[in-house]
């Protein structure tokens, strides 16, 4: 190994295992050293007890994840060639696999990307990012310039640069929530933060400032194809609609009548102003419940109002401490709506937590459908789409589970 300039970390055998099938972060306990100072944010080479070079990444004494991996190349040099090619690849990559859809995607997706702790998703010309880790943090003045600039290549011209550094994540990295735009030469900071999109020829008013995450949920682009594909003259009940996403591709795609329901005051708004900007009020109507509640009345009345229920509902668990709890929840829901949905009817249901493990959810659904007494008839397995790409190794990256069913 060439001679390199970086503090020299050393972890035991069972982080070295871990890091050897491919997964990026080494935990405090695991660690000793390094072996000269170093301030938290600063590269540093990680080797095995027996002296093995495993790989260069970001330190940070603050975070139970003391280092995640940047490299596993020899010949790196973390300087703005390093970062300009990194961005190119993900970049390409989007290109590739999203073609005409580029234009509204996650350009990087964090350790996928090998960008540890960093989201950014283009909305046309904006930019809105999450940073949550250190590493990225102190970084981040080099990385928004470059999309900046590569993005032109592209054809988008980025109009400003927006940041949700508002998760909880932050305070485990040593660093402050905030959010707001980010000041580069030519770039906007005074915008309203609302913007349109299209997508599978849907317009959207997207709040990117006071939205839900980075303001629009891109993962479940294709599958709100996949589920409108089913639609036709079908009575449709959305569950948990946040934008109203799966209800406007139904009743597109021409559901005979679509319900949607969030217990979100503001979602139900923001779901009605995207039903009118698409001509299709009258196809879809939006209310204001608990999707629980609602689901129980809807079986204590003993009708079958809906033939095809989409359950969307946000992740009940984003611990490994919760996930009984979560399990339970996803049942519940799930059971409900298998109970409310005559035979030959059809189920669409999700999962966004990577805790909620395919074949944890695999589990609860076969449960569910037993206590349902009904039989489930696969139609597709999907994950999340790929501009959210899952890294093998990694698999904090496979979080969306989508399935859809006919209830037999």
């Amino acid at each position: 190994m060439p001679t390199r300039p970086y503090p020299i970390l050393t972890v035991n055998e069972k982080a070295a295992r871990s890091l050897r099938a491919g997964h990026p972060w080494v935990y405090g306990a695991e660690t000793t050293g390094p072996d000269q100072p170093y301030q938290n944010g600063d590269i540093v080479d990680v080797v095995s007890h027996k002296g093995r070079w495993l790989g260069a990444g970001v330190i940070n004494d603050h975070s139970k994840i003391r280092v995640r991996l940047l490299s596993r190349n020899t010949n790196d040099r973390f300087d703005e060639a390093f970062w300009r090619r990194r961005i190119q690849y993900a970049l390409d990559y989007r290109k590739t696999v999203m073609g005409p859809d580029f234009a509204c995607s996650r350009l990087i997706f964090g350790e996928a990307d090998h960008f540890p702790g960093l989201t950014v998703d283009l909305f046309q010309d904006i930019l809105v990012t999450e940073v949550l880790s250190l590493g990225m943090e102190v970084r981040k003045h080099i990385l928004y310039p470059l999309l900046v600039e590569l993005l032109k290549a592209y054809g988008v011209t980025v109009r400003a640069i927006y940041e949700r550094n508002e998760a909880a994540l932050r305070d485990k990295e040593g660093l402050p929530k905030e959010k707001g735009f980010y000041p580069l030469p030519g770039l906007a900071t005074d915008l309203d933060g609302h913007l349109e999109l299209m997508e599978n020829g849907i317009r959207y008013d997207v709040d990117y400032i006071n939205g839900q995450k980075t303001g629009f949920f891109l993962d479940q682009k294709y599958n709100r194809r996949a589920a409108a594909a089913l639609a036709p003259g079908r009575r449709v009940l959305d569950c948990c609609t946040h934008t109203g996403a799966f209800a406007l591709n139904c009743a597109q795609a021409g559901a005979e009548h679509v319900t949607a329901v969030d217990i979100s005051k503001d979602a139900v708004e923001l779901t009605r102003r995207n039903a009118a900007l698409n001509g299709l009020s009258d196809k879809v109507e939006v209310r204001q419940a608990d999707v629980f509640d609602l689901l129980t009345t809807l079986a204590q009345e003993k009708k079958h109002p809906y033939d095809y229920i989409i359950l969307d509902p946000p992740a009940f668990t984003k611990s490994g401490a919760t996930v009984k709890n979560a399990y339970r929840g996803y049942k519940e829901i799930n059971l409900k709506a298998m109970k409310l949905l005559p035979r030959g009817g059809y189920l669409a249901t999700c999962s966004c937590s990577h805790f909620m493990t395919p074949n944890l959810f695999c589990q609860m659904l076969r449960e569910a459908a037993a206590d349902a007494a009904v039989s489930l008839r696969q139609i597709e397995d999907r994950r999340q789409s790929p501009d959210h790409p899952i890294l093998w190794g990694v698999p904090e990256t496979e979080y969306l589970k989508f399935y859809l069913f006919q209830i037999v």
